[in-house]
């Protein structure tokens, strides 16, 4: 479909192109950037409602600074759909979160104005304070601006960087995107507080007849800016007792503005940059701006998938058959089952409700489900705490954002041997997110900590094994349940659950000459694959592992005395990973075999479909069938069944 952006947007090929536009003329660069973004993301989906919420921060920002000399570093990315469109990425934005195509977030390498690669959130105080350092150490004019949501601020980093950049005597600006979202409504005492600042029409008032009055004021006087600041620093203190927290920290605050009004902003823009220092300007918007339905359910739209641009209807797949739930959904459910039976059951999230669908038990039981915001450590160590109680805490956080408080699981809970349950969301590639949200690692970086059960169900009914199986007296140790984003194998997936001894996988099918071993939901490829190699009269032996840490070693034992050809599979990366498990068994009871990992490769993998991913990765159907193929066509290793050398 050839969607044509509006007569000016269509002139803007880079930020240049838009600053040659009188002042007169942004206001209609910011309908047309909106408008295109509808059209676009309507047809080729994507997420929507935070990048309609920065149309006029956007073109302010590159009306004022000089990008990408000027360097614009934008939190998480979700926002940043406008900036790529006036920085010569409008004519391929179609191609955004496609296989090939354009990243959905920020990347260094796909454009010289993204200045810092954001996928996961509230980084952008803390690089651009980089950026402004480094600048200054150059002896260089550029500016360094982060724009950070208040959902993101909520986080340690974002602090951390704060209180950094009140000390570093760097030119910085902070800009405050203030909507009251992230992908869920915020949540903690700073909205609370930010929500103080923009209802305090006393101190806005004042602030501004403040400085009104002086403007009046005689050239010469005693008046200078430093009396100035410190007269509105004290109306601060008047006011609000908590309105000083970002002066406090040493950042002069300017707002709260209107974040809809392009002009103003301009005007705002352009008078920070004539004040040195590190600064903060506090915006407000309205998630989805522009587009009635994304208004008013903001959650519902940050990501809605195509839709109807006219009528709003959201497009989903017609089946004529009952389809599989989603895992996060069975995860949702079932932890509801549990908990009305175990009432030592809690459960914690970062920021992520809907996403993990913990909102289903956060709506029936309030007082026992938590989201904390986006602060995956203190996630981590708030379970831990709990732990210490005799409390059985869920732990739900994505695969890669678990990333982050890897300090916290080792110190926090490996090294005190808690029972605290991390169950991992979109574990293995998630698609059109890409790179900075893969769940690649967790496999490799779980198994090396002491105490830690790492497990990954092969369907519905393995999962709410698992979870039945981690909130039990008997589990004493922590324990990872990893399952991917998206659909399971099983529309009846409300299957009774039985414990599984941590530590035990088990034979699905016994075979001859190869065997397979596969963890997790990628088993459903290599049983797809055996039936296919059936009808080529080959059988492998299937083995379905269960757990990356501790391994079954009866298990083990039995395939490496009966089989020289090996092919595990899994989705995470290959080094470190359940194959470089097995291979550490292999060694260590000095058997001899064949072995051939699948999985996903030591390099970065982009956005894709999943479908795309697998392929391009070398663990679908296809390529485990492939496999099996070649390593029997390759001959016999050595005829000589394997045994234990003790």
């Amino acid at each position: 479909m050839d969607i044509k952006p509006g007569p000016l947007l269509q002139q803007i090929n880079a930020p240049a192109d838009l600053k040659t536009l009188s002042r007169e003329q942004l206001r209609q660069v910011c309908d047309e950037l909106r408008q295109y973004i509808i059209d676009v993301v309507s047809v080729y989906g994507g997420h929507f409602g935070a990048s309609l919420g920065v149309v006029e921060l956007t073109v302010a920002l590159h009306y004022v600074l000089n990008t990408p000399y000027d360097q614009l570093v934008w939190d998480v990315g979700h926002q940043a759909y406008g900036h790529k469109i006036l920085t010569g990425r409008r004519d391929v934005f179609y191609t955004n979160r496609k296989y090939k195509g354009i990243s959905g977030f920020p990347r260094r390498a796909e454009s010289v104005f993204d200045s810092f690669g954001t996928g996961h959130s509230s980084t952008s105080i803390s690089a651009a304070l980089g950026m402004a350092m480094a600048a200054k150490y150059k002896g260089e004019d550029r500016r360094s601006v982060a724009v950070i949501g208040d959902g993101a601020m909520t986080a340690g980093i974002a602090f951390e960087g704060m209180n950094h950049a009140g000390v570093a005597d760097a030119d910085m600006l902070i800009i405050l995107n203030d909507n009251c979202m992230s992908i869920d409504q915020n949540v903690g005492a700073l909205k609370e507080y930010l929500t103080d600042i923009t209802t305090s029409g006393t101190y806005n008032k004042l602030k501004d007849d403040l400085w009104k009055a002086l403007g009046k004021l005689p050239v010469g006087k005693r008046f200078t800016r430093e009396i100035a600041s410190k007269l509105e620093h004290s109306i601060k203190g008047f006011v609000s007792k908590s309105s000083n927290l970002f002066e406090s920290l040493n950042l002069r605050y300017f707002g709260p503005i209107d974040g809809h009004n392009v002009n103003k902003l301009v005007d705002v823009l352009q008078d920070l940059k004539k004040i040195p220092g590190p600064k903060l300007l506090h915006i407000l918007t309205v998630k989805g701006k522009g587009y009635s339905l994304a208004e008013k359910d903001q959650t519902k739209w940050h990501a809605p998938g195509l839709f109807d641009k006219i009528t709003g209807e959201i497009y989903k797949k017609k089946f004529d058959l009952p389809q599989p739930p989603k895992y996060q959904d069975v995860f949702g459910y079932t932890i509801i089952e549990l908990a009305e039976k175990n009432d030592k059951i809690l459960a914690v999230t970062p920021a992520m409700p809907s996403g993990s669908s913990l909102k289903f038990m956060m709506d029936q039981m309030p007082e026992r489900a938590f989201d904390v915001g986006i602060c995956e450590q203190h996630a981590v160590t708030l379970s831990a705490g709990m732990a210490t109680q005799g409390m059985k805490v869920f732990c739900n956080i994505y695969s890669s954002f678990m990333q982050r408080a890897y300090d916290q699981v080792v110190h926090d809970v490996a090294v005190q041997d808690l029972p605290v349950i991390f169950c991992l969301d979109r574990a293995g590639l998630v698609g059109e997110d890409g790179a900075t949200h893969h769940g690649a690692y967790d496999i490799a970086y779980m198994r090396c900590i002491p105490n830690m059960i790492v497990s990954a169900p092969m369907n519905e009914s393995e999962l709410r094994n698992l979870l039945y199986t981690a909130q039990l007296e008997s589990t004493v140790h922590p324990f990872v349940i990893r399952y991917p984003r998206g659909q399971g194998v099983m529309p009846e997936w409300r299957t009774e659950m039985k414990a599984i001894q941590p530590g035990k996988g088990r034979k699905l099918k016994d075979g001859d000459e190869i065997a397979i071993l596969s963890l997790g939901h990628p088993g459903n490829f290599a049983a797809a694959a055996i039936r296919e190699l059936r009808t080529e009269e080959i059988n492998p032996a299937h083995y379905d592992m269960r757990f990356a840490s501790p391994l079954d070693e009866d298990l083990l034992h039995e395939v490496f005395r009966k089989f020289n050809r090996i092919i595990t599979v899994e989705d995470g990366v290959i080094s470190g990973g359940f194959g470089s498990a097995v291979l550490e068994f292999m060694n260590l009871h000095q058997y001899h075999a064949r072995v051939k990992i699948l999985g996903i490769p030591n390099r970065v993998v982009e956005q894709g479909s999943l479908k795309e991913l697998y392929q391009e990765c070398g663990y679908d159907t296809n390529a485990i069938a492939l496999a099996v193929r070649e390593m029997i066509r390759s001959g016999v290793p050595d005829p000589v069944a394997n045994k234990e050398i003790s």
